[in-house]
Protein backbone atom coordinates (compact mmCIF):
# COMPACT_ATOMS: atom_id res chain seq x y z
CA UNK A 1 0.00 0.00 0.00
CA UNK A 2 1.12 3.50 -0.81
CA UNK A 3 0.41 4.90 2.67
CA UNK A 4 2.59 2.23 4.29
CA UNK A 5 5.49 3.04 1.92
CA UNK A 6 5.16 6.73 2.82
CA UNK A 7 5.19 5.91 6.53
CA UNK A 8 8.34 3.79 6.10
CA UNK A 9 10.08 6.57 4.14
CA UNK A 10 9.09 9.12 6.77
CA UNK A 11 10.41 6.81 9.50
CA UNK A 12 13.79 6.55 7.76
CA UNK A 13 13.98 10.32 7.19
CA UNK A 14 13.01 11.22 10.76
CA UNK A 15 15.48 8.77 12.27
CA UNK A 16 18.24 10.02 9.96
CA UNK A 17 17.55 13.53 11.27
CA UNK A 18 17.79 12.29 14.88
CA UNK A 19 21.17 10.68 14.13
CA UNK A 20 22.41 13.84 12.35
CA UNK A 21 21.33 16.01 15.28
CA UNK A 22 23.13 13.74 17.73
CA UNK A 23 26.29 13.89 15.58
CA UNK A 24 26.16 17.69 15.61
CA UNK A 25 25.75 17.72 19.40
CA UNK A 26 28.70 15.36 19.83
CA UNK A 27 30.85 17.52 17.56
CA UNK A 28 30.52 20.32 20.12
CA UNK A 29 32.15 18.19 22.82
CA UNK A 30 35.82 19.03 23.10
CA UNK A 31 37.96 15.94 22.74
CA UNK A 32 41.38 17.46 23.29
CA UNK A 33 41.76 18.60 19.67
CA UNK A 34 40.80 22.04 18.43
CA UNK A 35 37.66 21.74 16.32
CA UNK A 36 35.79 24.89 15.15
CA UNK A 37 32.44 23.19 15.88
CA UNK A 38 33.25 23.56 19.60
CA UNK A 39 32.59 27.30 19.19
CA UNK A 40 29.37 26.89 17.16
CA UNK A 41 27.09 27.68 20.08
CA UNK A 42 28.90 30.91 21.03
CA UNK A 43 26.61 33.91 20.54
CA UNK A 44 28.03 37.45 20.44
CA UNK A 45 26.03 40.61 21.11
CA UNK A 46 26.35 42.59 17.89
CA UNK A 47 24.43 45.86 17.57
CA UNK A 48 21.90 44.66 20.13
CA UNK A 49 21.25 41.27 18.51
CA UNK A 50 22.70 37.90 19.54
CA UNK A 51 24.68 36.66 16.53
CA UNK A 52 26.59 33.38 16.06
CA UNK A 53 30.36 33.80 16.31
CA UNK A 54 30.95 32.20 12.89
CA UNK A 55 28.96 35.04 11.25
CA UNK A 56 31.18 37.71 12.82
CA UNK A 57 34.64 36.15 12.60
CA UNK A 58 36.69 33.47 10.93
CA UNK A 59 37.62 30.61 13.24
CA UNK A 60 40.81 28.73 12.34
CA UNK A 61 42.81 25.99 14.00
CA UNK A 62 46.51 26.68 13.31
CA UNK A 63 47.43 23.52 15.22
CA UNK A 64 45.71 20.70 17.14
CA UNK A 65 45.64 22.63 20.43
CA UNK A 66 44.65 26.19 19.52
CA UNK A 67 42.12 28.45 17.82
CA UNK A 68 42.75 31.71 16.00
CA UNK A 69 39.68 33.90 15.76
CA UNK A 70 39.79 36.89 13.40
CA UNK A 71 36.76 39.18 13.78
CA UNK A 72 35.64 40.84 10.54
CA UNK A 73 35.47 44.15 12.47
CA UNK A 74 38.08 45.13 15.07
CA UNK A 75 35.43 47.00 17.05
CA UNK A 76 33.79 43.74 18.19
CA UNK A 77 36.99 42.11 19.47
CA UNK A 78 36.11 42.71 23.14
CA UNK A 79 32.51 41.49 22.60
CA UNK A 80 33.76 38.26 21.00
CA UNK A 81 36.21 37.71 23.87
CA UNK A 82 33.45 38.31 26.44
CA UNK A 83 31.09 35.90 24.64
CA UNK A 84 33.70 33.12 24.65
CA UNK A 85 34.39 33.63 28.36
CA UNK A 86 30.65 33.57 29.14
CA UNK A 87 30.00 30.47 27.00
CA UNK A 88 30.88 28.00 29.80
CA UNK A 89 33.24 26.11 27.50
CA UNK A 90 36.12 26.50 29.95
CA UNK A 91 38.19 28.39 27.37
CA UNK A 92 40.54 31.26 28.14
CA UNK A 93 40.73 33.66 25.17
CA UNK A 94 43.74 35.95 24.74
CA UNK A 95 43.17 39.21 22.88
CA UNK A 96 46.23 40.59 21.03
CA UNK A 97 44.48 43.69 19.68
CA UNK A 98 43.66 42.18 16.26
CA UNK A 99 42.88 38.50 16.87
CA UNK A 100 41.83 36.23 19.67
CA UNK A 101 43.91 33.18 20.42
CA UNK A 102 42.68 30.29 22.50
CA UNK A 103 45.02 27.56 23.67
CA UNK A 104 43.29 24.35 24.68
CA UNK A 105 44.69 22.93 27.90
CA UNK A 106 45.15 19.17 27.97
CA UNK A 107 42.12 17.41 29.45
CA UNK A 108 42.40 15.87 32.90
CA UNK A 109 41.23 12.29 33.46
CA UNK A 110 38.20 13.55 35.45
CA UNK A 111 37.25 15.97 32.67
CA UNK A 112 37.55 13.19 30.08
CA UNK A 113 35.21 10.99 32.14
CA UNK A 114 32.74 13.91 32.41
CA UNK A 115 32.86 14.43 28.64
CA UNK A 116 32.24 10.71 27.99
CA UNK A 117 29.19 10.90 30.28
CA UNK A 118 27.96 13.95 28.36
CA UNK A 119 28.47 12.14 25.05
CA UNK A 120 26.61 9.10 26.37
CA UNK A 121 23.75 11.35 27.49
CA UNK A 122 23.59 13.02 24.05
CA UNK A 123 23.49 9.58 22.38
CA UNK A 124 20.75 8.46 24.75
CA UNK A 125 18.72 11.57 23.78
CA UNK A 126 19.17 10.54 20.15
CA UNK A 127 17.90 7.04 20.93
CA UNK A 128 14.89 8.52 22.73
CA UNK A 129 14.13 10.56 19.59
CA UNK A 130 14.40 7.41 17.47
CA UNK A 131 12.06 5.48 19.78
CA UNK A 132 9.58 8.37 19.69
CA UNK A 133 9.58 8.24 15.88
CA UNK A 134 9.01 4.45 16.06
CA UNK A 135 6.05 4.93 18.40
CA UNK A 136 4.51 7.64 16.22
CA UNK A 137 4.89 5.58 13.05
CA UNK A 138 3.44 2.45 14.68
CA UNK A 139 0.47 4.57 15.79
CA UNK A 140 0.02 5.71 12.17
CA UNK A 141 0.11 2.08 11.01
CA UNK A 142 -2.52 1.12 13.59
CA UNK A 143 -4.74 3.94 12.29
CA UNK A 144 -4.37 2.55 8.78
CA UNK A 145 -5.39 -0.88 10.02
CA UNK A 146 -8.51 0.59 11.65
CA UNK A 147 -9.28 2.32 8.36
CA UNK A 148 -9.27 -1.02 6.58
CA UNK A 149 -5.64 -1.81 5.68
CA UNK A 150 -4.87 -5.55 5.70
CA UNK A 151 -3.57 -6.74 9.08
CA UNK A 152 -0.68 -8.75 7.61
CA UNK A 153 0.61 -5.71 5.67
CA UNK A 154 0.48 -3.57 8.81
CA UNK A 155 2.33 -6.26 10.83
CA UNK A 156 5.02 -6.48 8.14
CA UNK A 157 5.35 -2.69 8.13
CA UNK A 158 5.69 -2.65 11.94
CA UNK A 159 8.48 -5.18 11.60
CA UNK A 160 10.14 -2.96 9.00
CA UNK A 161 9.84 0.07 11.33
CA UNK A 162 11.56 -2.00 14.04
CA UNK A 163 14.39 -2.93 11.65
CA UNK A 164 14.88 0.75 10.77
CA UNK A 165 14.87 1.60 14.49
CA UNK A 166 17.49 -1.06 15.26
CA UNK A 167 19.70 0.11 12.38
CA UNK A 168 19.65 3.73 13.61
CA UNK A 169 20.23 2.74 17.24
CA UNK A 170 23.28 0.75 16.15
CA UNK A 171 24.53 3.80 14.21
CA UNK A 172 24.31 5.86 17.40
CA UNK A 173 26.19 3.17 19.34
CA UNK A 174 28.99 3.23 16.75
CA UNK A 175 29.11 7.04 16.79
CA UNK A 176 29.36 6.96 20.60
CA UNK A 177 32.20 4.41 20.53
CA UNK A 178 34.19 6.60 18.14
CA UNK A 179 33.56 9.73 20.25
CA UNK A 180 34.45 7.91 23.48
CA UNK A 181 37.72 6.71 21.97
CA UNK A 182 38.44 10.23 20.70
CA UNK A 183 37.83 11.74 24.16
CA UNK A 184 39.83 9.14 26.08
CA UNK A 185 42.85 9.23 23.72
CA UNK A 186 45.55 11.39 25.24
Amino acid sequence: MEEIEMILELTEESMDKAVAHTKSELAKIRAGKANPSILEGVMVEYYGAMTPLNQLASVNTPDARSFLIKPFEKSILADVEKAIINSNLGLNPQNDGENIRINLPPLTEDRRIQLVKQAKSDCEQGKISIRTVRKDMNDELKKLQKDGAPEDLVKDAEGEVQKITDKHSEKLDEIFKVKEEEIMTI
